[in-house]
C-alpha cells in the first residue's frame, strides 16, 4: 500500500488490524471512504494462505463491475463469477457472486463450504423483505468463516453482532465513521430541471447523475436534455473516438448512441448488460457530463459523479408510492463526491414540478397584474418539499430487521447437503435472528413446506444403512432442480398433469412456467396497446359507435393463453395447500409468443416497441428459461420441451455475451482483436453452434410463415439476394406453382416447426447448407427448401444470413 502512494484512512487502518487479528468485521463507513479497498485487503490475504473468498452483492451488475476490477488487480485466471445466470471460472481462487448463490451453497454444504473468507457488499439488503433470508443464512452456517459485512447505511448492528460472535466463537469488531474523504453540500431548487442541470454545469459541478425513479422517466428526461447546452464540438469528438466501433445493434441501439454523443448517458435495469457496461465506463473517462439513471445508483454501481440530482423524494415501493426512507436517501445520495478529484460533492434536490411550474405562473402573474389558475399535483402524488428534504439529510438510517423465512427451495438446497434436512431446516430457525414468536410462525412453515413436498413426490423416505429412515430428493429428478419460486410446487403439480403427447405440450408447458413468474408489468401493456389499436381498427371499419368501441377496449387485456385451465388447476392447488395464502397466478404470452413465432429478440423489441426496456425483456427470458431448466422435471420434457430450451438459450447468448468475453479477452488478451473504446469483441456466429443453428431455424421458419401465407414479397426479404442469382417474389410463386397444384396449403403448426424438420449440415470451413421440409396436409413432405450459408468474410452478418439454393422435391 505505501508503494502505492496509499495512506490508509483511521477506519481503514482499524479494518485492516480486526481482519488480521482473525475478527469479524461489521464497516459502516460513508460512501468514498474506501470500503472496497478494505475488501480487496481480505481477498489478498485469503489468496497468501491459500484459501478460498467470496465477494456478494445484491445485484448482477455490481458482482460483474466488481469481478472485472478484481481480475485487473489479482488477474482473471484467478477470479470467477456466479449469478445463477452466468458461470466464469467457477473454481477460481476468489469468487464474486450475488447473495442467493452463497446462500445456495451454504444450505448444501454447511460449514464445510469452502469459504474461509466472505465480503458481504451493501449489508443494509438484510433488511430487505423479500431478499433478507439470503444475507442471513450464511452468517447462521458458515460457521468456520470470517465475515467482512459493508455499507454506509447500517445503523447499530451490535445485535447482529452478538449473534454471530456467538455462533462462530470468533469476535466481531465494529468499525464506523461518518466522516466522509469528500464533504457533500445540499440544495433545493425550485426552478425546471433544465435549468437547473445547465446551472450546475456552469458551475463547474459536473458529471451529474439525474435520478428518476422510472425507466421511463429517464429515457425522457435524456430526451429532453438533448436540446440544452450540455457538450461543446471537441468533447463529441472525443466521444465518437471513445466509441470506436461499439455495436449498437438493437433497436434502442441507435437513440442511445444519440444520446451518448450530446455527452448524456442512460442507466437502468433495462438497458441490455453490455450498454450499461459502456455507459459506465465512458462515465469513467469523464466523457459523459450527465447520466440519467434510477436508483440503481444507490446500491454501488460505479459511475463516479460530483453532484446527484434528486428529480423527486417520492417513489413506488412495491405496493405504493411512498417517501424514501433515511437509507434509501442516503444509499443514492452518498455516491456524490469523486475522491482525489472533488473538494466537494453535491446533492440537489427538485421541488415537485407543479409548484415549480406554479412559481413560474405566479411570476408571470406578477408582471402581468391577472392571476393564473394554479396548477393541480398528478394523480397519487406523495408530497414533499425542502422541509421534508432537510429531515431526510438529518436523520439516521432506520435499525436494520431481520427478514428470515422458510421456502420450499431453501429445504431442497438443505436436503441436497445431508439426510437430515429438515432437522437442519428447524435448527437453523431455532438460530435465526427472528423473535420467538417469528421462529414458532416458521417452524409451523417449515412443517408445511416439508408435508407439501412430500405430498408431491418431490421427497421420499428411503432406509438408512443404520435400519432407520432419511428423507431425500426423488431420484427421478435432475441435479439442479429448485423450487426458488413462490409457485414453482403448483408448477411442478400443474406439468404433471399434461399431455406429453399432445403437439402443443411445449407449448402449455411454456403458458405454465409463464403464468408462475412475475410479470413484466411495461411488456405486459405494449401488448395491450398493440391489441387496442388492431381492435379499433377493426371497431371502426365495422361502423361501430363510439360508446361501444370504449366498452370493448375497456375490456381488453394481454394476451393468457390456456388461464381458465391455469387458473382452475390452481385453485384445486390452492384447496390442497392452503399455505399459498393470496399468492396467485398469473398468466401471460411473451416467451410463448416468441417461441410459437419463431420471432428473434430484436424482431420482437421492434414489433413491440420496447426498444427502452429490451433490458427487461432479456432478463425475463433468461427467467423464464432458468424455470424451464430448474423447475421442469426431467421426466416433464419431451423433445419439444427441449427444443424450446435451446431456443431460449441460443436467444440468450446471441443477444448478450459481453461478461464472458470480456473475460476470455482478460484471460487471452493476444487473441482479442483491438478496437478503440469498444468494450466488447465481436460475436462470431460461427463460432457459436446453437446461436447459429437457432439463426438458421428462425430464418427458414420466418420464410416458411411467408410462404404459408403466400406473400411473396415478403418470402423475398426473408433471404439473401445476391445480383448473381437472385429470389425475386416472381421466382418464389414460380417455383411453388407445382406445389400448390397439388396441395392446398403449406403448413405452419408448431408440429410443422419441430426439430426434425430442419436440417443444417457443414460443407466446408465456415460454410453450410440448410435444408427445411415444407409441411403438406397429407402428409407427403416430399417438398424442401434448400439454402446455402457462407460465412467465410463475415462474423456477424446483419438481416438474412441464407441465400437460396432452390425450393423442390
Amino acid at each position: 500500500m505505501a508503494e502505492s502512494g496509499l495512506e490508509p484512512y483511521p477506519a481503514q487502518e482499524e479494518a485492516f488490524l480486526e481482519l488480521w487479528a482473525g475478527k469479524h468485521v461489521v464497516l459502516s463507513t460513508p460512501t468514498g471512504s474506501g470500503k472496497t479497498l478494505v475488501a480487496t485487503a481480505l481477498h489478498f490475504k485469503a489468496m497468501s494462505e491459500g484459501l478460498r473468498s467470496f465477494y456478494t452483492a445484491p445485484t448482477k451488475a455490481l458482482v460483474s463491475e466488481k469481478f472485472f476490477q478484481l481480475c485487473d488487480l489479482f488477474g482473471a485466471e484467478q477470479i470467477g463469477m456466479l449469478t445463477g445466470d452466468a458461470s466464469i471460472n467457477p473454481d477460481a481462487d476468489v469468487i464474486c457472486c450475488t447473495q442467493e448463490v452463497l446462500a445456495s451453497m451454504a444450505l448444501r454444504q454447511g460449514g464445510a463450504t469452502p469459504a474461509a473468507y466472505v465480503v458481504m457488499d451493501e449489508f443494509h439488503f438484510y433488511a430487505d423483505p423479500a431478499r433478507g433470508a439470503a444475507w442471513q443464512i450464511p452468517l447462521l452456517c458458515l460457521t468456520d468463516t470470517c465475515f467482512l459485512l459493508m455499507s454506509a447505511t447500517l445503523g447499530n448492528l451490535a445485535s447482529i453482532g452478538e449473534k454471530l460472535e456467538a455462533r462462530t466463537s470468533r469476535p466481531v469488531a465494529h468499525v464506523h465513521s461518518d466522516e466522509r474523504p469528500v464533504p457533500l453540500d445540499f440544495e433545493y431548487r425550485e426552478r425546471p430541471l433544465q435549468e437547473t442541470v445547465e446551472e450546475l454545469l456552469d458551475a463547474g459541478k459536473a458529471p451529474i447523475y439525474v435520478v428518476s425513479f422510472t425507466q421511463r422517466e429517464c429515457a425522457e428526461r435524456a430526451q429532453a436534455l438533448t436540446s440544452g447546452r450540455i457538450t461543446g464540438r471537441d468533447e463529441k469528438r472525443r466521444i465518437d473516438e471513445a466509441l470506436g466501433s461499439f455495436r449498437f445493434d438493437t433497436t434502442y441501439g441507435a437513440e442511445l448512441r444519440r444520446f451518448l454523443r450530446f455527452g448524456i448517458g442512460v442507466h437502468h435495469a433495462g438497458l441490455l448488460p453490455k450498454y450499461r457496461l459502456l455507459v459506465e465506463r465512458l462515465s469513467q473517462r469523464g466523457l459523459l457530463k450527465v447520466i440519467c439513471g434510477t436508483d440503481t445508483l444507490g446500491v454501488g454501481v460505479n459511475i463516479p459523479i460530483r453532484t446527484v440530482l434528486l428529480t423527486r423524494l417520492s417513489k413506488f415501493n412495491g405496493e405504493k408510492v411512498a417517501l424514501l426512507s433515511a437509507r434509501e436517501f442516503k444509499q443514492i445520495t452518498g455516491r456524490a463526491g469523486r475522491r482525489g478529484f472533488d473538494e466537494r460533492g453535491s446533492v440537489v434536490c427538485q421541488a415537485p414540478e407543479h409548484v415549480i411550474e406554479n412559481k413560474k405562473l405566479e411570476a408571470r402573474a406578477a408582471r402581468g397584474g391577472k392571476r393564473p389558475a394554479r396548477k393541480k399535483p398528478p394523480r397519487g402524488f406523495v408530497p414533499w418539499n425542502r422541509d421534508t428534504f432537510e429531515r431526510l439529510i438529518e436523520r439516521p438510517p432506520e435499525q436494520l430487521e431481520s427478514r428470515f423465512d422458510v421456502t420450499h427451495g431453501m429445504l431442497l438446497d438443505v436436503l441436497r447437503g445431508n439426510g437430515s434436512g429438515y432437522a437442519s431446516l428447524i435448527a437453523m430457525i431455532d438460530r435465526s435472528h427472528e423473535t420467538a414468536t417469528s421462529k414458532r410462525r416458521l417452524r409451523r412453515a417449515a412443517a408445511t413446506v416439508f408435508r407439501s413436498l412430500r405430498s408431491a413426490r418431490i421427497l421420499e423416505l428411503v432406509r438408512d444403512p443404520s435400519g432407520g429412515r432419511k428423507v431425500r430428493l426423488s431420484g427421478e429428478l435432475q441435479e439442479d432442480f429448485s423450487l426458488h419460486y413462490t409457485l414453482s410446487l403448483y408448477l411442478f403439480d400443474a406439468v404433471a398433469a399434461l399431455d406429453a403427447d399432445d403437439p402443443d405440450y411445449a407449448l402449455d408447458v411454456l403458458s405454465l412456467v409463464e403464468a408462475t413468474v412475475e410479470n413484466p408489468v411495461p411488456i405486459l401493456l405494449r401488448q395491450v396497446d398493440r391489441i387496442k389499436d388492431e381492435l379499433v381498427a377493426h371497431l371502426k371499419a365495422e361502423g361501430v359507435p363510439y360508446e361501444e368501441r370504449i366498452r370493448h377496449l375497456d375490456e381488453v387485456t394481454w394476451p393468457q393463453p390456456n388461464a381458465d385451465d391455469i387458473e382452475a388447476t390452481f385453485e384445486l392447488f390452492r384447496e390442497r395447500h392452503p399455505w399459498i395464502g393470496s399468492t396467485t397466478v398469473k398468466p401471460k404470452s411473451i416467451a410463448r409468443e416468441m417461441y410459437e413465432g419463431c420471432s428473434s429478440f430484436d424482431g420482437y423489441v421492434r414489433e413491440y416497441r420496447l426498444g427502452r426496456i429490451e433490458g427487461l425483456l432479456l432478463r425475463y427470458l433468461s427467467q423464464v428459461h432458468n424455470v424451464l431448466v430448474r423447475s421442469v422435471p426431467e421426466s416433464a420434457r419431451s423433445e419439444s420441451v427441449y427444443d424450446a430450451i435451446a431456443f431460449f438459450r441460443a436467444l440468450l447468448e446471441r443477444v448478450d455475451s459481453s461478461l464472458l468475453e470480456a473475460w476470455e479477452r482478460l484471460v487471452a488478451p493476444a487473441e482479442a482483436e483491438p478496437a478503440a473504446g469498444a468494450p466488447e469483441r465481436p460475436f462470431d456466429l460461427a463460432a457459436h453452434p446453437r446461436a447459429l443453428a437457432a439463426r438458421v431455424c428462425a430464418e427458414l421458419h420466418a420464410l416458411v410463415r411467408a410462404l404459408s401465407q403466400r406473400d411473396f414479397e415478403e418470402a423475398a426479404r426473408c433471404v439473401r439476394n445476391p445480383a448473381e442469382d437472385p429470389w425475386p417474389p416472381a421466382r418464389f410463386e414460380e417455383a411453388l406453382a407445382e406445389y400448390f397444384a397439388s396441395y392446398e396449403r403449406i403448413e405452419f403448426t408448431p408440429a410443422a416447426r419441430q426439430a426434425h424438420h430442419t436440417r443444417l449440415v457443414q460443407r466446408d470451413t465456415r460454410v453450410w447448407e440448410a435444408t427445411q421440409v415444407l409441411v403438406d396436409p397429407d402428409g407427403d413432405n416430399l417438398w424442401c427448401v434448400r439454402a446455402h450459408l457462407d460465412l467465410r468474410g463475415e462474423t456477424a452478418p446483419e438481416g438474412p444470413i441464407l441465400r437460396l439454393i432452390d425450393i423442390g422435391t
